[in-house]
């Protein structure tokens, strides 16, 4: 088995989330007392935040690089960036490193591919669904159309996960601002909805809408544990 990187607490609430997912589907394919072998970094999110609202990327950046570092030094195999806004800043994280960065919007465009989904709707921070590190990865590698929810939408949907989510309250009107805009996604012609935002999942789950939504967090931590337990040394 690898040993899986996690550059987690952005936030800590869905790292805890990785952390359960990998574990578990360590187990649902080993049996027994078996668990993943992992190392775990955990920034403090609140310089990260105050960075990322200033527009100093570089300096998330910085701290990102460094973080991922110690997690290689750690004996990790590859790296998983616990968080999709950061992606931002994965290229900078992936020149600092020698193994591999298994990106996350790769892991959920593959996803959507293989299900037939081609038209898209995500969901998550206001940087993830405004900015282009995302949603241009999704269209310019993969070929997905990808909607957004209109600016006031965007906004409201920003400060839950940040207000709210991120500090781990869960609200029932938060969760229909959320529906609601997965239904206007839908009747915009989206197949299905990403939840492009690792905590959103904390708030809204497939029972709560028809329209098939794709959790990044649990994506993400699915590919992690296929990697672990691949037989091929090479990863990503």
């Amino acid at each position: 088995m690898k040993t899986i990187g996690l550059l987690g607490g952005m936030s800590w609430e869905s790292t805890r989330d990785y952390y359960t997912a990998i574990n578990r589907g360590i187990k649902e394919r080993l049996g027994g007392l078996h668990s993943a072998r992992l190392v775990l970094y955990s920034v403090d999110f609140a310089e990260i935040e105050q960075l990322q609202h200033q527009g100093d990327w570089a300096g998330t950046a910085r701290i990102l690089m460094k973080a991922a570092q110690r997690v290689e030094a750690g004996g990790a195999d590859f790296l998983l960036i616990c968080t999709n806004t950061m992606h931002k800043v994965a290229p900078e994280v992936e020149a600092a490193l020698k193994i591999p960065l298994v990106h996350l919007a790769d892991a959920t465009a593959e996803k959507l591919l293989h299900a037939g989904c081609r038209k898209v709707g995500l969901l998550g921070t206001a940087f993830t669904m405004e900015q282009d590190f995302y949603k241009g990865r999704l269209k310019d590698k993969y070929g997905l159309d990808v909607l957004v929810p209109e600016a006031q939408e965007r906004a409201e949907i920003h400060r839950v996960i940040y207000e709210e989510l991120c500090q781990g309250e869960i609200k029932d009107a938060s969760r229909q601002v959320f529906v609601d805009s997965i239904q206007r996604l839908a009747a915009e012609g989206a197949e299905a909805v990403i939840l492009g935002c690792t905590e959103i999942a904390l708030l809204v789950s497939q029972q709560d809408t028809k329209v098939p939504l794709f959790d990044t967090t649990a994506i993400h931590a699915e590919m992690a544990v296929e990697l672990a337990l691949a037989t091929d040394p090479a990863v990503g």
